[in-house]
């Protein structure tokens, strides 16, 4: 995968990214956030900031041809995430709506269309990547106590 550049190429296959100013704090403060109730439905996340980990890794130990998922440790359920949200801003969570109530577009249903839980063992093993936030919790608590 370097053939014309020389460059080596990897393919980094990102969970939902957040971060300061794209979290559950912001949809939360703009009164956008929804808790939709989909049991057994969980969703990867990562953290802007670990994304970068991954990249400097990726660039210090190549290997073309590589794919890797970029995600944190623990797969949740949105309606978990932007309780956990809730909480840490003492304000209380939007109410817990089915799919079918939860008024969403097109492109925001399809979020739910099926779970999106991916392994990042191999960032983890081939890049020694440790994540900085290597769940939610860990990154939401970083965000509000840097002002978000």
């Amino acid at each position: 995968m370097q053939r014309r550049s020389g460059v080596p190429v990897h393919i980094f296959r990102l969970a939902g990214i957040y971060g300061p100013g794209r979290s559950a704090f912001d949809a939360l403060r703009a009164g956008t956030a929804k808790r939709v109730e989909i049991p057994g439905h969980l969703f990867s996340r990562i953290h802007v900031d670990d994304i970068t980990s991954v990249l400097l890794a990726s660039m210090a130990k190549p290997r073309p041809g590589a794919i890797y998922n970029v995600c944190d440790d623990e797969p949740a359920a949105q309606a978990e995430v932007i309780g956990y949200a809730a909480n840490l801003l003492d304000v209380e969570p939007p109410p817990l709506v089915t799919l079918e109530n939860a008024q969403l577009s097109p492109m925001a249903k399809s979020f739910y269309a099926d779970n999106k839980r991916v392994s990042n063992a191999l960032i983890k093993r081939e890049l020694a990547v440790r994540l900085r936030y290597p769940n939610y919790r860990a990154g939401l608590a970083a965000i509000l106590a840097a002002g978000g």
